[in-house]
């Protein structure tokens, strides 16, 4: 770790402040530092953007520090720092209305942070808008969005951690919704898609909801976000859908239920399969890894991933369990070359 004198450090960064926006419409600068933090968390007066962050942890005692953003995000994992010393850290963030899923609330304007872990301490932070980040979007269900409460998470809304600076998450994922309705819903693809910019990851899971969507329907379906990503210079990445934790009497997932195939025979996960092999789009089988895991854990082991115990439920995961899917996904985001290795972290 490297020693940093603080009071230096601290008046350097606090006198040369930057703005996000034009002085006017603020009245004039105002300066995007710790004066906008209380002790457990910060806000700061910015547009919607993406915006890099730069953490200054630690104090005259030993601390542990992690920090979340806007609806619950996971941006950067429990961090320790001796007695004594500062650790720098630094991610980037996706601010937008609405801040959660795109047809929740509104949420609040700017963005807001917060500080957990053991023992948090903030000794200084940097917010400035980011030049020239790369935005990873994604396209999917209640498994992937920034669920707004606890004890609720999606893997999308832990995936930040995973990152460093330089790549934003920008998840619109949305409860409830099928390849159908989110091609459909003028919330949805039609305000994601504008948005994609020439190499900007766009990550497609959507598949538990198509519980009444006939095959050919379905194909056609990932086929046209496929498409509509590749006609802004976006790159698709088709993912298929965690596991329901449902298991058979031998402790294998239930084939149909656990392994998303519906009502009317489609098997979800065969036919993304199917569809990245023919169009030459990147797959990242999570059905497959997820599979693995549930069934080595065990139907006790596994209950700890999902809100079993708190919900009865076995398809959506808790905080744990979103955690460590999205590790599942940052895996493979870095064994497919999809992200340089130096802005893939360890989480």
């Amino acid at each position: 770790m490297r020693r940093f004198n603080f009071a230096v450090l601290a008046a350097v960064t606090l006198s040369t402040g930057l703005t996000a926006v034009p002085a006017q419409a603020h009245g004039g600068p105002r300066p995007l530092g710790l004066e906008n933090c209380t002790a457990t968390a910060c806000h700061f007066d910015v547009p919607p953007g993406t915006y890099d962050v730069k953490v200054l942890l630690g104090g005259d005692t030993a601390s542990s520090t992690s920090v979340t953003g806007e609806t619950r995000r996971a941006l950067l994992p429990e961090t320790a720092a001796p007695a004594g010393e500062r650790v720098v850290r630094g991610f980037t963030v996706n601010v937008r209305t609405p801040e959660g899923e795109p047809t929740g609330p509104d949420g609040t304007p700017g963005l807001d942070l917060a500080l957990g872990g053991s023992a948090p301490a903030l000794a200084d932070i940097r917010v400035t808008p980011a030049r020239h980040a790369r935005q990873i979007f994604l396209v999917g269900d209640s498994t992937v969005c920034d669920q707004p409460g606890d004890p609720y998470s999606g893997w999308g809304q832990q995936l930040p951690q995973y990152l460093r600076k330089g790549v934003s998450v920008a998840n619109y994922a949305d409860s409830g919704e099928s390849t159908v309705t989110y091609l459909a819903n003028p919330q949805l693809w039609a305000t994601v898609q504008p948005r994609i910019h020439r190499g900007d990851l766009v990550l497609i899971q959507l598949a538990h909801n198509d519980k009444t969507t006939d095959e050919t329907t379905y194909r056609a379906n990932l086929e046209a976000l496929v498409a509509g990503v590749r006609e802004k210079g976006g790159k698709p990445v088709l993912v298929t859908p965690i596991v329901r934790r449902w298991f058979n009497a031998d402790g294998t997932l239930n084939n149909n239920t656990a392994l998303l195939v519906n009502g009317l025979g489609v098997d979800h996960p065969a036919v993304i399969r199917s569809v990245a092999a023919a169009h030459d789009v990147p797959l990242i089988d999570l059905t497959a890894k997820t599979k693995a895991l549930v069934e080595s854990l065990g139907v006790e082991g596994s209950k700890a991933l999902y809100l079993y115990n708190e919900k009865r439920d076995n398809t959506h995961t808790s905080v744990h369990g979103a955690t460590v899917y999205a590790g599942l996904v940052r895996d493979e985001l870095a064994a497919l070359r999809l992200v340089p290795k130096g802005q893939v972290g360890v989480g």
